[in-house]
């Protein structure tokens, strides 16, 4: 029993002195993206996970646009950096598809035009019978046959 009571003083006195020693705090350069964001990843040891962090070109200002493959590594959902080419592919995809959608909307909203100017042209908000089109308060002559 007082083997037991000595192990927790030792622990406790380890975990204070291990405190006391520098850590390293500085990170590794991982790469950096087309804003210059810097992205670093210090090594804690192999049971813990690796802490990743970015510094912005201008400093305080964290709201800045980053890349997704960037947002992924520093979240920790995947394990190796983006490579430089693997940006540049998805960037142009990107802007390919915004290409496209913007050409649609053209297209749509073209047609959306044309078939306005049809509804327009031939919209009623009454609808209009043969029938009734003659008035027989304005035309009493044809309705008084008597």
């Amino acid at each position: 029993m007082a083997r037991e009571g000595r192990g927790i003083v030792v622990t406790i006195f380890k975990n204070f002195w291990e405190s006391l020693k520098p850590r390293n705090f500085k990170g590794t350069l991982v790469g950096e993206d087309n804003y210059g964001t810097k992205y670093y990843e210090i090594d804690n040891g192999e049971r813990q996970r690796k802490q990743r962090y970015f510094v912005p070109v201008t400093k305080e200002q964290f709201d800045q646009e980053m890349p997704s493959e960037w947002e992924s590594w520093l979240r920790g959902r995947r394990v190796t950096p983006p490579t430089q080419e693997e940006i540049l592919k998805n960037y142009e995809l990107m802007i390919s598809k915004k290409n496209n959608a913007a050409e649609l909307d053209l297209r749509h909203k073209g047609s959306a035009k044309i078939e306005q100017e049809k509804q327009t042209s031939t919209f009623h908000s009454f609808p209009v019978y043969e029938e009734y089109k003659d008035d027989p308060v304005n035309n009493p002559k044809k309705y008084s046959g008597r």
